[in-house]
């Protein structure tokens, strides 16, 4: 029993997460368009800090803190499909790692990227999400 509870909790941490991880860069596409000092550009700064510390962070650490715990409780860290998926995983977790920095570019009115930049950057999460998904639920190797 206890197993179906912390999947189910593994699952809800890794929708939160990717939900902000989806979001973030969107936020950042608006803010690179707003212009610094004003007062969308500091509501924007606002909004990142809180979804980073709010839901982003706390959700990635439950999601590596229990899936850790299945993959070593569950599957003993074997199968092929297990080490693909904690491969895009490090990678996704890479990405958030980019995206604190480019949070505190903005909060400290430092950023040089483009809207476009944020825009090709907002679809590395959803396509390594994809890749995870696949990964877990067709076991292809």
């Amino acid at each position: 029993m206890a197993y179906e509870w912390i999947k189910a909790a593994h699952v809800i941490a890794v929708i939160a997460w990717m939900a902000g991880m989806l979001y973030l860069p969107r936020l950042m596409v608006y803010h690179a368009e707003a212009q610094t000092g004003s007062i969308q550009s500091e509501t924007f700064k606002v909004m990142e800090r809180r979804l980073l510390k709010g839901i982003i962070n706390p959700a990635m650490i439950v999601t590596w803190v229990l899936g850790l715990y299945l993959a070593w409780s569950v599957f003993a860290f074997k199968g092929g499909w297990l080490h693909g998926k904690l491969l895009l995983v490090f990678l996704l977790s890479g990405i958030h790692g980019y995206l604190v920095g480019r949070v505190r570019d903005f909060a400290n009115d430092r950023n040089t990227k483009s809207p476009r930049f944020y825009r090709i950057l907002n679809e590395v999460p959803a396509v390594l999400m994809v890749g995870i998904v696949i990964l877990v639920i067709v076991k292809p190797f």
